[in-house]
């Protein structure tokens, strides 16, 4: 008869065995190292100029809401800027990789982490359903499908649809806005490049009230193998400081200076106000 002791060793290794067989490294595509945007500006559409030439197909309503940020832009000011008070820039902005990406497969979840704001989503691909109940956040909550397109054994392409997300969220710094309701849908296919394995490419489609229409593009990454990672603690040197609904900006030695022209000091009416 087996003693406990014996009986507890087998069970351990049958349970790594199993999860070694779970996730068959054969079967995924190798995604490992450290990715970093292709193109050098940040805007959403990287094969389009920054600013107007964007040209998102938005309701005339966000149309004018983001002329509006790109004036406020253009003389200082950034309270439309979630990025700007270190709020996480959530999808499918994070995906612009202000900071490089690190992809982690596994077999139940697809992992990606920046460590800009250190956002991070999780990509469930073990077949669940959406779920009843949902907590929203930035990331939103992401459902995944590995896809074999050529048949050959192993997957090379990840289908993603990501629900459940919260505002305010923009697709870039130049503000260009998503519907206040945040019932925003985000489809994705995920992919290397055919002829070269270390360009990965991930076509994002954004449904959203703010859309006449789904807005897709196209944004590469080029991977670092042997990646140094570094730090990137927001709060550590961000000058912005909102009060109300103005945004102010923190000189050098810690005094705040107005971002344009006649703008309003703070009211400061309850630091002037007379003891009794």
């Amino acid at each position: 008869m087996l003693d406990r002791s014996s009986l507890a060793g087998i069970v351990l290794l049958t349970a790594m065995t199993m999860a070694a067989q779970a996730h068959d490294e054969s079967k995924y595509p190798n995604w490992r190292g450290q990715w970093s945007r292709s193109t050098g500006p940040a805007q959403w559409d990287p094969k389009k100029p920054a600013g107007l030439r964007q040209e998102p197909p938005l309701t005339s309503e966000y149309q004018a809401i983001w002329e509006a940020n790109m004036a406020s832009q253009a003389s200082g000011g950034e309270g439309y800027n979630p990025q700007a008070f270190c709020l996480p820039s959530g999808m499918p902005r994070m995906m612009i990789a202000y900071e490089p990406l690190e992809i982690i497969v596994t077999a139940e979840t697809t992992y990606v982490r920046v460590d800009h704001l250190s956002e991070f989503r999780r990509i469930y691909t073990d077949g669940r359903s959406w779920p009843d109940v949902v907590d929203p956040t930035y990331a939103g909550y992401s459902i995944g499908t590995w896809i074999d397109t050529d048949s050959d054994g192993r997957y090379d392409l990840l289908e993603v649809e990501t629900r459940h997300l919260k505002g305010p969220r923009t697709f870039d710094a130049s503000g260009i806005p998503m519907h206040k309701d945040s019932e925003t849908v985000i489809k994705e296919r995920i992919y290397l490049d055919k002829s070269n394995p270390d360009l990965l490419r991930d076509e994002v489609t954004t449904i959203d009230h703010a859309l006449t229409r789904p807005w897709t593009v196209t944004r590469d990454y080029r991977r670092a193998r042997d990646a140094v990672w570094y730090e990137h603690i927001c709060a550590e040197e961000n000058h912005h400081v909102v009060i109300g609904k103005e945004s102010y900006f923190l000189s050098a030695n810690g005094e705040l200076m107005p971002t344009r022209k006649d703008q309003p000091p703070p009211d400061l009416r309850y630091f002037n106000r007379p003891r009794k």
